[in-house]
């Protein structure tokens, strides 16, 4: 019995029998991240923050500035503003100058 033929030996002659080809496997590190489905229409939410406690511990759902209903549960880190909601923030921030 012979000993099978190393794939990182760079050597042109190779074992007896051999057709001269080999494969070997080149590791590569892949960043990917970590989304859901349809996560690429999420959007962070605006919402007053007492709610967003009460709804942690209640799991009841919250109502955002725009009017979309859900239960918390992704980082709004991970996803852009809505942009009704920051719409709706800053008009309300507005007018408290006046």
């Amino acid at each position: 019995m012979s000993t099978p033929a190393d794939p990182f030996d760079d050597s042109p002659h190779g074992m007896p029998g051999d057709s001269g080809t080999s494969t070997a496997t080149i590791e590569r590190e892949e960043l990917r991240e970590e989304v859901e489905p349809g996560d690429r229409e999420r959007f962070a939410h605006y919402v007053r923050k007492e709610k967003i406690m009460e709804s942690a511990l209640s799991g009841e759902p919250v109502i955002a500035l725009c009017g979309k209903v859900w239960t918390p549960g992704r980082d709004p880190q991970k996803f852009p503003v809505c942009p009704e909601c920051k719409e709706i923030y800053n008009s309300m921030r507005s007018g408290d100058d006046s």
